[in-house]
């Protein structure tokens, strides 16, 4: 119930539907009530029960006889309207009937028409927090997580949330009014028959309570199970050129099929436990409906004696006994989906609960410029338990080069994690003009960063609009002469559309260096003044990698440059190159100075690899 209350805080943006809706299931509830109540004067008529009686107005005596009051105000203006022709009077109280449920379905549809509003918007709100709060959480967090399952609460467990949890909103006003007033209803009919409702009903409560306790359980372990699914098609649909190639088809077909058949039982013992709300409440209904006409008939049977109970208001009654079924059953079914809807719930609220340590301080700083160097002072770093950066200190002034080497694993993209505050320093600090980047606001910090990553990162749009992600406003000229300084623009004014052309799922119709070269314009058209590389060529063939390296020369004049290396051609003309090994520098000057020294940037030449 916790959860539920939780979801119910998104629906304050939507209060006026939620006064529209309240007070249309109000009314809807009213006419309910009445329509059944109604029937009583038909039948009063078609039995002749007032046939001798002396038809005189009524007089209010407070609210105690309020009930018998309405009751003989409508019998004395059928009679005035009627003259006392039966057929007439029958022929009112039809109409009124009619009007009645008229007015019932009329707030009904109004209620549902306000709902329409609540729910969707309560279900955009909180799809857009969660996907929200996934863009905010850092990469850290992510590493832990399978994407899969992540995919899986921002939909299907809002979608179940949408059909399972959100509908008992519809529920919480209409059907306990209906209750309400029908049993007040039923309360001035015969009081001693409704006793027997009272006894029933916490009864009948008790035992579909019972049925559903395990609900949550069995919905958390399928909502789980959409996310496995989910996971082994994302990875299936990633790696499918590998899967293909090490004809393992049927290793993750296998896979895939033991997700499938554990949700597939999971799936079937949680509906089938549904499935049991409506007719175990139906019947528990029915056995009270059954007490109710063996009580009641022993009521109609002594209608004289005290207590006793005329035809006319035991058949509306038994009316009202049976209607009171359907919100009861409606109640039921609720509290069963909200079981299902919680777990659902505390999965998205988990995601929206994370803390982000990366968050902006308050006051937090915001940087619009670079003015003197970058100082990385005494820091160390670990993902995990051990420490892949220890104690290193490095100033890059501005408009400098530096270049960092090194084998795998040696701490160079670490660097570039850093230097972006994807993680934060575990100990010491990095400061860009005497200011600790943690100070700063994150959007501030990365506004003066471009990043070219080994791994070109495209999306499924045009080229402008990859383009424009660092650069919202720029004109097509701008994104042209980006093109240029990147060496792109031979082989994107050949394409049919030119800028406006789409390059397909992570850029999968142009070759690993056209997707380079666009990643660097991308970098380019942003302008920013600090550029960091993360091994930006490593993964090209020989001919990509000369006209990348003329767009990477282009772009890194006039700018500071953090570049992370793995081939000779890409470091040599840098200002500094600094050798990092296990997460300490080890060697550090200009190329000619480091090969001089014979020691290990001399061997990684000789290797011409820096992994």
């Amino acid at each position: 119930m916790n959860q539920f209350l939780n979801i119910l805080k998104y629906a304050k943006p939507y209060k006026s539907y939620a006064i529209g809706h309240i007070i249309s299931n109000i009314l809807f509830a009213l006419f309910s009530t009445i329509s059944m109540i109604a029937i009583k004067p038909m039948l009063d008529v078609i039995f002749k029960q007032k046939k001798d009686a002396i038809i005189i107005k009524p007089v209010y005596q407070g609210i105690s006889k309020l009930g018998k009051y309405l009751e003989n105000q409508l019998v004395y203006q059928m009679h005035e309207y009627t003259g006392g022709d039966n057929s007439k009077a029958l022929i009112f109280v039809v109409g009124l009937i009619v009007v009645a449920f008229l007015l019932k379905n009329l707030f009904g549809y109004l209620a549902n028409y306000f709902m329409v509003f609540l729910r969707n918007g309560v279900v955009r709100d909180l799809r857009n927090a969660v996907y929200k709060k996934t863009v905010e959480l850092p990469l850290s967090y992510f590493s832990e997580q399978k994407k899969g399952d992540i995919m899986a609460r921002v939909t299907n467990d809002v979608s179940t949330l949408q059909y399972s949890m959100l509908p008992v909103l519809e529920l919480i006003i209409r059907e306990p009014l209906t209750i309400i007033f029908t049993i007040i209803a039923m309360l001035y009919l015969s009081p001693s028959l409704t006793l027997f409702v009272f006894i029933f009903i916490p009864i009948t409560g008790l035992i579909i309570s019972r049925i559903g306790k395990s609900l949550k359980r069995k919905s958390d372990r399928v909502q789980k199970e959409q996310g496995v699914i989910l996971s082994t098609l994302e990875e299936t649909l990633t790696g499918l050129r590998i899967i293909k190639g090490f004809n393992a088809e049927e290793k993750f077909d296998t896979r895939f099929q033991e997700s499938s058949n554990r949700f597939y039982n999971f799936s079937n013992k949680l509906l089938n436990r549904q499935n049991l709300a409506s007719p175990a409440s139906e019947v528990l209904g029915i056995c009270v409906i059954a007490v109710l006409l063996w009580y009641g008939g022993q009521l109609v049977l002594n209608e004289g004696s005290s207590g006793g109970l005329n035809g006319s208001s035991f058949l509306v009654y038994m009316g009202l006994a049976y209607y009171i079924l359907t919100p009861a059953k409606a109640i039921s079914r609720g509290l069963y989906n909200i079981k299902q809807g919680d777990a659902a719930a505390e999965r998205i609220q988990e995601i929206i609960d994370t803390p982000n340590p990366l968050k902006d301080k308050e006051n937090a700083i915001v940087k619009t410029g670079f003015d003197t160097e970058i100082v990385f002072n005494n820091i160390s770093f670990k993902y995990e338990n051990e420490y892949v950066l220890k104690n290193f200190s490095l100033t890059i002034p501005k408009g400098k080069t530096i270049a960092l080497v090194g084998q795998s694993g040696s701490g160079k993209s670490t660097i570039a994690n850093l230097i972006t505050r994807f993680y934060d320093v575990n100990k010491g600090s990095i400061l860009i003009d005497n200011i600790d980047i943690r100070n700063l606001t994150t959007s501030s910090l990365r506004s003066q960063l471009g990043i070219v990553t080994q791994d070109a990162i495209l999306f499924n749009d045009s080229i402008k609009n990859n383009l424009k992600l660092g650069k919202d406003n720029a004109t097509d000229e701008e994104v042209i002469e980006a093109l240029k300084v990147a060496n792109a623009w031979e082989f994107v004014k050949d394409l049919p559309e030119g800028i406006n052309t789409n390059i397909g799922d992570s850029g999968n119709k142009l070759s690993g260096g056209q997707k380079q070269r666009l990643s660097i314009a991308r970098a380019v058209l942003k302008s920013p003044p600090i550029m960091v590389l993360d091994e930006a060529t490593s993964a090209l063939d020989t001919e990509s990698e000369r006209l990348v390296q003329v767009a990477l020369e282009n772009m890194m004049k006039n700018r500071t440059s953090i570049v992370i290396a793995h081939r000779l051609s890409t470091i040599q003309n840098a200002d500094e190159i600094v050798v990092l090994n296990k997460g300490e520098i080890v060697e550090q000057g200009k190329h000619t100075e480091l090969i001089a020294k014979k020691g290990i940037y001399k061997k990684l030449v000789d290797m011409q690899s820096f992994e």
